[in-house]
């Protein structure tokens, strides 16, 4: 019996429809998904970007088991060096969208880089993931859809601080740089502050490539020294946010602060930076991640391989590479390997994946990673080179109310 003659091409159409979609799925499905790691390779951030890079790679290396495959498809990360400078950044990460023709971007250090470069993701209409840059304002008032960040932000930092050093009568000043970063942070951590009874009552900015901090240092004295007896309660602190070379904690001690019972404190950092905490034990803060604290497996295989190769513990953005890769494996697994935008979206809002440090969340509203963050008192060890930070608490994330920033 024969067809209807409209019936029969509309048949033959739908035939060679499913056949194009097939050739169609076969090629994307043969192409690489192509990486772009745009993050300040050279410049004062090089050792912080040298972490996150070792970091992507054993990630990737590690949650493909070795193949560098996912969902079928071959893992190409093509690297970008911004050289910490915004308008490189911006530049660089165009080429990598539109000559490079890559399916998502990672990176950079800089939070004064990712600000420059968030736009161009939603020019170009592909997803950027931020790691490691911190600034509330790359999830916040700058954020578009296209952007996802597995590095903590300035209100994450701020909030485990703030429950590290919090408390009635303390007096805080806080000594920070003068760019995106120090100041994201200052204001995040006066905002988490409120209601713990500490108060701040000083903030120091200094530029990034400050090397003396003797005037610095004795603005912060005068504006403590008088705040409250030393036989009273409550605690005198200066609180340091401060990244890449020229930390000045160490130049800070060598200035005697105990003279009018100020203490000094910061957060965690990478190891070589907390050299300067050897001469501070007991002091308290919040850190992202110290190799020693989490207990899971991604973790354990991620020390014991680093300390094989390197002959030394992961580091703070190592972890962070490594969520980041995480965080894209994840991703694609749940498409089946599809690198469209727009299901590499749908996929991650509200997506939970394993990291070192346990697991992350990327929140719907603003695809911040929610994460634990570790309250911490320094120790110290001869054979160590560095003060060592011991747990005190596990701040989870139902334990920080980090405020969504953007305008969604």
């Amino acid at each position: 019996m024969s067809l209807p003659r409209t019936l029969g091409l509309a048949l033959a159409g739908l035939a060679l429809s499913a056949t194009a979609s097939v050739a169609v799925s076969g090629a994307w499905a043969a192409d690489p998904v192509k990486i772009a790691h745009v993050y300040g390779k050279t410049g004062a951030l090089e050792a912080y970007a040298k972490q996150s890079h070792t970091g992507l790679m054993m990630g990737l290396e590690y949650l493909t088991q070795g193949t560098m495959e996912v969902a079928g498809r071959k893992i190409e990360v093509i690297e970008k060096d911004t050289q910490g400078k915004p308008d490189q950044g911006r530049a660089l990460l165009a080429e990598a969208y539109g000559d490079d023709e890559v399916d998502l971007a990672i990176g950079p250090v800089s939070s004064g880089v990712a600000l420059a470069m968030l736009p161009v993701a939603a020019d170009y209409a592909k997803v950027l993931i931020v790691e490691p840059a911190v600034a509330d304002s790359i999830t916040g008032e700058n954020w578009n859809r296209f952007i996802f960040r597995t590095g903590r932000n300035s209100s994450q930092d701020a909030i485990a601080n703030s429950k590290a050093l919090g408390k009635p009568g303390v007096k805080i000043a806080t000594l920070a740089q003068d760019y995106a970063f120090g100041r994201d942070g200052v204001a995040a951590f006066k905002a988490a502050l409120k209601g713990s009874g500490a108060e701040v009552v000083f903030e120091e900015y200094a530029p990034t490539d400050t090397k003396d901090f003797t005037a610095h240092g004795q603005r912060l004295f005068d504006a403590l020294k008088d705040q409250a007896p030393n036989d009273q309660d409550g605690e005198k602190i200066i609180f340091v946010i401060w990244a890449g070379g020229g930390n000045p904690l160490g130049k800070l001690k060598a200035m005697a602060p105990e003279r009018y019972g100020i203490e000094l404190s910061s957060g965690g950092n990478i190891l070589p930076a907390m050299a300067a905490y050897k001469d501070l034990p007991g002091m308290k803060g919040a850190t992202y991640y110290y190799y020693d604290i989490p207990q899971n497996a991604m973790n354990a295989w991620l020390v014991k391989e680093h300390f094989a190769r390197y002959g030394e513990p992961p580091d703070f953005f190592t972890a962070g590479g490594f969520a980041a890769a995480s965080a894209v494996v994840a991703a694609l697994e749940k498409t089946g390997g599809d690198t469209d935008s727009d299901s590499l979206i749908e996929a991650m809002e509200g997506m939970s994946f394993m990291t070192p440090k346990g697991e992350m969340t990327f929140r719907p509203e603003d695809h911040q990673a929610m994460q634990d963050m570790y309250a911490f008192k320094i120790d110290v060890k001869d054979d160590v080179a560095w003060g060592i930070p011991k747990l005190t608490q596990v701040i989870k994330p139902s334990d920080m109310d980090i405020p969504i920033r953007n305008k969604r």
